[in-house]
């Protein structure tokens, strides 16, 4: 057995230096366009080798299966979503359906603003709740890239666009993580986290097209915006409150794409925004960029035709995110490897646990019930549907795998890094500097959930991870651990632009290799400033009254 060493300087500042290494090295090579994304995230995972086995005493063979095991789990299932994503994104472009989508959408609106929040907001909304893991972000990008949107406008506002929902992605998975570490009834935390993002819910629409059109563009729109974020943030809060927590972002953007649609029936903008790129200088224009050509609207047939695998998408992945599809395929459709000489050879110990706690190290192989296998299923069906051969559909996915070779040994990497730093104690030491904040715990515990998420790119590996340190720490300073608790996954949704593998995502979406820096820079004082904005609110709810009377209470 080894117990994690979150302190091997005996000073708390260099161990927290220390454990920050990995993710400087890898933000910063990537942010510097030095090196390309595989080349710093393999780079990164090599520096957290060497500071888990150097500084924080890990033994190496355990620092080496830590790798292996977080690169196969990057694979699956986040590079197995990905893989499929654009494997069906390619079916639709090679049928000339997804062109029949992008002119539909069109007739829905030709103003990018409000295309902006139909796809990037409420439709992203839809597949993060209904699937998470990078699939809104791969979706909505390659559509507004296919709209014809600039790279960076595309991929950078996807990101933006994809924070607010992330809490109560894949069917309230962040939610049920954060339940099983902390002990704390799903419900509760479901219905804090409730209380606290509706407010960004309403904020995100026009922060997202603030950034896109400026404070002019915003203003010129603002009863739409308005319409979505509303729309959204209250059945936000009444699902999350009042129903469950799985369903919330299912419900809450289906509602939203609704109330938006049928507002553009009795309101239009008085100026028509035609510009693709961002307001300002977009670097991502070469000058090829142009308004969209005028197109004959397609028939119905067409658009059937057109929505058909996005309908299928939806029913499958509704399907494999549910509990009883779950339940009845795991039992004889899983493969549990328990990796030697690394499960339950791993001690939590004090302050992080208030016991020495063995950490398990199993990858669970659910093969059917993957997001990127329904994905996979949907992909087939959707190609049967629209005429492909299997032939012709193994060509595609060839084609498909290599496109996204790079960004795969990215995403495995980056996994790697989330699963050796937990393993090793490296993200408890970041944690415990969080924690020592005193008074202003509320404001910095919500920062650790960012920090959680910019780590490991999931909202639920943060709250798995820092769920149980923030209800130990929130019970010792006498502030609410559901309160806490929430706060780390709705401190963590801000976090969800930055993380490596959702940027990579997000280049791969829009074709825009090799600018995973741009995009880094484009979102990352986004990130901090509504990280903190939530971490305002959270001291608001924690020590200012009437704001903590919305504190839920067991």
């Amino acid at each position: 057995m080894w117990n994690q060493v979150y302190d091997p300087f005996g000073n708390s500042v260099l161990s927290t230096l220390a454990a920050a290494l990995p993710v400087v090295v890898l933000l910063g090579l990537i942010a510097s366009n030095a090196v390309k994304a595989h080349i710093a995230a393999v780079i990164a995972l090599i520096v957290a080798n060497l500071v888990a086995i150097f500084i924080f005493t890990m033994p190496a063979g355990m620092s080496l299966r830590a790798t292996v095991l977080g690169a196969v789990t990057g694979f699956f299932p986040i590079g197995w979503i990905v893989l499929n994503v654009i494997f069906l994104y390619r079916l639709t472009v090679e049928k000339g359906a997804f062109a029949i989508l992008q002119t539909t959408i069109g007739g829905v609106t030709d103003d990018r603003r409000i295309q902006l929040l139909l796809i990037a907001f409420a439709f992203g909304a839809f597949f993060e709740g209904a699937s998470g893991f990078g699939t809104p972000v791969a979706v909505t990008g390659a559509i507004l890239i296919g709209l014809g949107f600039s790279p960076l406008a595309a991929s950078g506002l996807s990101l933006i666009a994809n924070t607010a929902p992330v809490a109560y992605g894949a069917l309230g998975t962040p939610i049920q993580g954060l339940s099983q570490v902390t002990g704390i009834d799903p419900f509760l935390l479901g219905a804090m986290v409730g209380r606290q993002l509706p407010f960004f819910s309403v904020l995100v629409p026009f922060w997202l097209i603030c950034v896109f059109a400026g404070w002019r563009g915003m203003l010129q729109i603002w009863p739409a915006v308005l319409v979505t974020g509303v729309s959204f943030a209250v059945p936000q809060y009444l699902i999350s409150n009042f129903v469950n927590p799985w369903i919330v972002d299912i419900g809450a953007s289906l509602i939203s794409m609704a109330c938006l649609i049928g507002f553009l029936q009795v309101w239009k903008p008085k100026e028509v925004w035609t510009s693709p790129k961002l307001r300002g200088h977009d670097v991502s224009d070469d000058g090829s960029l142009k308004p969209p050509a005028t197109t004959a609207r397609p028939s119905s047939p067409q658009v059937w035709m057109a929505l058909t695998p996005w309908i299928i998408v939806c029913i499958i992945l509704l399907v494999w995110g549910t509990g009883w599809f779950k339940n009845a395929v795991n039992p004889w459709a899983t493969w549990n490897y328990a990796v030697p000489e690394l499960h339950n050879m791993i001690n939590k110990v004090a302050p992080v646990a208030a016991k020495p706690t063995p950490e398990g190290a199993v990858f669970s192989f659910t093969w059917l019930t993957y997001t990127g296998s329904g994905m996979l299923i949907a992909a087939i069906l959707s190609g049967f549907a629209m005429g492909f051969g299997p032939f012709k559909m193994a060509q595609v996915y060839g084609k498909t795998l290599k496109l996204c070779a790079y960004s795969l040994i990215t995403i495995a990497a980056m996994l790697a890094i989330g699963t050796l730093t937990r393993l090793s104690g490296i993200d408890a030491t970041l944690g415990l500097a969080f924690a020592g904040t005193g008074v202003l715990y509320p404001f910095f515990g919500t920062l650790l959930g960012w920090l959680g998420v910019a780590l490991t790119g999931s909202d639920t590996a943060s709250n798995v991870l820092f769920g149980n340190l923030q209800k130990v720490t929130s019970e010792q300073l006498g502030l609410s651990p559901i309160l806490m608790g929430a706060a780390n996954s709705s401190g963590g949704v801000m976090g969800k632009m930055i993380d490596a593998q959702s940027i990579v995502v997000a280049s791969t979406a829009t074709g825009w290799f090799g600018h995973e820096g741009v995009i880094l820079r484009f979102v990352f004082w986004h990130s901090i400033v509504l990280a903190s904005l939530v971490g305002s609110f959270v001291m608001l709810q924690a020590y200012v009254h009437p704001f903590s009377a919305m504190v839920v209470q067991p």
